[in-house]
């Protein structure tokens, strides 16, 4: 049976409410403060939303977007205080009175359909957006209508999206093909300046509509090492730290570490090109036997993850208790000779650990194996053209909406954007379509289980771990976000005594 969020897990996060994650103290009990944050991964797209920067952005409480979305995968009010279904392809949001943005723009309809315009036609549109084609119109000065050109059961989860920011007009009189959100954004800190991919200030944005924020500001540190990061917290140069590496956390001194259950998944995935080794089942049948999860989560996350069970994980409470697939029966070893390339990448330092287990376990199996480790950047033209025989990554599978049809769809599916597994059922294609057009929350989970089941059968993908966000602080943060899906973490509550 698919297990439920461990016992320590559990027992990290109660620990957690006398901690960075607890309610801060009343205002006045102690001196503001700045709050120094180290990040694990640098701009590379100069903080623009329609890039990944947009969940730097957001996580630091410079942005927000028009709905929030719950643990359970509902959406909530944020920029848009409500809504309401018009017709299965059109919604109306009422915008929320009294926000306004940080170079003193209102919030309005107006404004709002401006930004998510300018996002449905960039190049390329964000990936909420890849596969509707959205239309915004103004219904009066505070109610917006959006409008897909079919029905789109998650539109409101898209709106979630880091990528679909709400900005003031000035984010686009510089380049609109890359909105700069300095000063125009409305959540509770205001971008000051960003210095190329080493820091970042913000500072404390007093109309916030959410209430005065507890800090006076935020200064970033980007530290893509995760040594640096963790070496900062012992040394009292950041007060809190995120992403860090499993081996640092025994090190932490008066650090405190903080874990939450991620719906993100290391798995190793197997190219089934034709003429590879994986495009035979019976081969495929042969790594999923060789892999151990528990035996990996347990040596090289040493208890801070839990055993892939399947695709979905404890942060998914839709999931809990769900059997996956067991699979079918593996041929004893590999056949003689058979040589594969198996690839991964370093900003999460536990991958290449990961890998060199793996690559030990299918070479008792019989499999030859080399180990490619390259930084993403340079790895990714390589991973989505093919080259490599199994490729390990670390992916949330509800990516941008916060729905896992579209996981399916685009690393699954014959066209899939992301499907580096080069797998192709179009029987398969068209469950995820008919998964895709169901309404109801619980039919679409129930798909989604369906799917995974498919193809854990099929060995497409051996799952290994899931993963939890391990996040640490120094005594005296309070009220850091607790969220699974890694979108917020300073907000107007976070304070520093």
């Amino acid at each position: 049976m698919r297990r439920a969020v461990t016992a320590a897990v559990l027992a990290v996060l109660t620990a957690a409410t006398a901690g960075c994650f607890a309610e801060p103290a009343p205002t006045g009990a102690g001196p503001e403060r700045r709050l120094r944050v180290g990040l694990a991964f640098v701009p590379r797209g100069q903080m623009s939303p329609y890039t990944d920067d947009a969940g730097l952005i957001m996580q630091l409480g410079a942005s927000e977007t028009l709905v929030n979305v719950d643990r359970a995968g509902t959406p909530t009010p944020a920029l848009a205080e409500s809504w309401s279904t018009v017709d299965p392809s059109t919604v109306r949001l009422r915008m929320r009175s009294g926000v306004t943005f940080h170079d003193g723009t209102r919030l309005t309809a107006a404004v709002a359909a401006d930004a998510l315009s300018r996002a449905a036609a960039a190049k390329p549109v964000p990936r909420a957006l890849a596969t509707v084609q959205l239309t915004s119109t103004v219904v009066d000065t505070m109610t917006l209508e959006l409008h897909t050109a079919k029905p789109d059961p998650i539109l409101l989860l898209r709106l979630g999206a880091p990528q679909l920011a709400i900005l003031a007009p000035r984010a686009y009189a510089g380049n609109p093909a890359i909105p700069d959100p300095a000063g125009a954004g409305t959540g509770p800190y205001r971008l000051v300046s960003v210095q190329g991919t080493s820091a970042a200030t913000l500072d404390r944005f007093d109309a916030y509509w959410g209430g005065r924020p507890g800090l006076a500001g935020i200064d970033v540190r980007f530290l893509p090492d995760g040594a640096a990061r963790a070496g900062a917290l012992r040394a009292g140069a950041v007060d809190v730290a995120i992403v860090l590496p499993v081996g640092q956390v025994a090190n932490l001194g008066g650090g405190r570490l903080l874990e939450i259950p991620l719906p993100r998944t290391v798995g190793l995935y197997l190219v089934g090109t034709a003429g590879r080794p994986f495009a035979e089942p019976a081969v495929r049948a042969v790594a999923r036997a060789a892999v151990d999860p528990a035996a990996i989560a347990g040596s090289v996350y040493e208890g801070h993850a839990d055993a892939g069970t399947g695709l979905f994980g404890p942060a998914s409470p839709w999931a809990t208790g769900h059997s996956a697939a067991a699979g079918r029966a593996a041929p004893a070893a590999a056949p003689p000779g058979t040589r594969i390339t198996l690839a991964t990448y370093p900003e999460r330092p536990e991958l290449p650990e990961v890998a060199s287990a793996v690559a030990a376990a299918l070479t008792a199996r019989g499999f030859a194996v080399t180990t490619v480790v390259r930084e993403y950047p340079l790895l990714e033209p390589d991973l989505l053209a093919g080259r490599f025989d199994a490729v390990l990554l670390s992916r949330s599978y509800l990516l941008d909406a916060g729905d896992p049809i579209g996981f399916f769809r685009t690393d699954f599916g014959c066209a899939g954007s992301y499907n580096l597994a080069r797998f192709c059922d179009p029987g398969f294609d068209a469950r995820v379509a008919a998964a895709a057009g169901r309404t109801e929350p619980a039919a679409r989970h129930a798909s989604a289980l369906a799917l995974e089941a498919d193809l854990l059968d099929r060995a497409v993908i051996v799952p290994i771990v899931h993963e939890r966000a391990r996040v640490g602080c120094v005594p005296g943060v309070t009220g850091l976000a607790t969220d699974p899906y890694e979108r917020t973490l300073v907000t107007a509550r976070t304070a520093l005594r």
